[in-house]
């Protein structure tokens, strides 16, 4: 589809959105240190709640907790330590929100707060619990804005950068379109143009470059994995410069701003995206070619004949990512078998299954109706 016909069909349509917002979107330099950036929040909040006036539903994924700590702490750099940093955006989330409160209140709307980890995410239950919530606050007039829990998150639970707390976020309540606001203009190609469209994320991940504010913990190749994460879901995801005067309404109204990835020809519901896009797998299987060309181009299930390989530690209901003989990612999917079982029974027939296991077993490892096929 043409990057007119995304704009215009797509975006100007959407009635669901997340928006992240970098750090440096929404502070400021000075001579002392960072600082909130009071005028930027309040143009960020008048957009959101005309989008919200038009009849849209708006989830805003804002940063900036650590560099507003450090402002108030008078810190002139970004903390190094993880129990200075957990303090540090204690104090800053406070008074980030405090901001992003009273630019909505004045313009007669609240703002709600979530702070997540990555854990709320892996498990299925909070998955759900955190859609329901952002709903429930959208019924009751409220801006949800979001924020990864610096104060708790360790590296095991930590997303890395918002930009993938947004891509989840984004699936989770089955947005229309993801929009990532940044410092740069789009993504850039070799001599410095915007890239109007992408059509393979993947692919245009070599156009990334490694730079990032000092204040950010992100970049473009955080942006791009989080347009992936949409985009394979079948939704589109937008790179767009975040201080670009009414940015978003721009956007919304189908003006050509930025980057737009286009979405997978597919659209998957929430069980999908949660299964193939969101929960961490808790281990690998490697298949053969013939069990490859099963799930990819047959949409069968994962049988135990297929498998070569098993890694990790896991119980039956977990996650697993499914790899080819090249060691491309296939799929992923729920297993029937724990990682101590499916070691006994990989590359053997089911009929043989009895004496294996003991009992008599499930004849997928995973079941076509629990796997998402990737890439797609």
């Amino acid at each position: 589809m043409p990057s007119t016909a995304i704009r215009q069909e797509i975006l100007k349509n959407a009635r669901r959105l997340v928006v992240k917002v970098g750090s440096a979107l929404v502070t400021k330099k000075t001579d002392a240190g960072p600082s909130i950036d009071t005028a930027a929040i309040n143009r960020l909040m008048a957009q959101v709640i005309a989008l919200r006036e038009q009849g849209r539903e708006v989830v805003v994924v804002c940063s900036g907790a650590v560099a507003a700590g450090c402002s108030e702490l008078g810190l002139s750099s970004r903390p190094t330590d993880t129990a200075e940093l957990q303090a540090v955006a204690a104090i800053g989330q406070r008074r980030l929100m405090s901001h992003v409160h009273a630019a909505a209140k004045k313009r007669g709307h609240a703002a709600g707060q979530m702070l997540l980890t990555r854990g709320d995410f892996d498990d299925r239950v909070r998955f759900l619990n955190i859609r329901n919530c952002a709903a429930k606050l959208h019924e009751l007039g409220a801006i949800p804005v979001l924020n990864e829990n610096d104060t708790v998150a360790v590296e095991e639970l930590r997303f890395g950068d918002n930009d993938l707390l947004a891509a989840m976020m984004a699936n989770a309540v089955r947005a229309d379109a993801l929009i990532l606001l940044t410092s740069a203009d789009g993504l850039l190609d070799e001599n410095d143009h915007v890239i109007d469209r992408v059509d393979s994320v993947v692919d245009a991940q070599q156009h990334a470059r490694s730079s990032k504010t000092s204040w950010g913990s992100g970049g473009m190749k955080t942006k791009l994995e989080a347009a992936r994460l949409v985009t394979e879901a079948g939704e589109v995801a937008v790179i767009a410069p975040g201080k670009k005067k009414d940015v978003l309404l721009k956007l919304m109204a189908g003006e050509k701003i930025g980057t737009v990835c286009a979405p997978a020809s597919r659209k998957l519901d929430s069980r999908q995206r949660w299964i193939g896009l969101t929960a961490r797998p808790a281990g690998t299987v490697t298949v053969d070619d013939g069990a490859a060309r099963a799930l990819r181009d047959n949409g069968k299930s994962l049988l135990a004949s297929g498998v070569v390989e098993v890694t990790g530690r896991f119980s039956r209901g977990d996650v697993l990512l499914v790899r080819d003989g090249h060691g491309k990612e296939l799929a992923r999917g729920l297993t029937n078998y724990s990682a101590e079982e499916l070691a006994l029974i990989k590359g053997k027939r089911s009929d043989q299954f009895g004496k294996l296991l003991g009992r008599e077993g499930y004849a997928a490892v995973i079941h076509r109706d629990n796997l998402v096929v990737l890439g797609v």
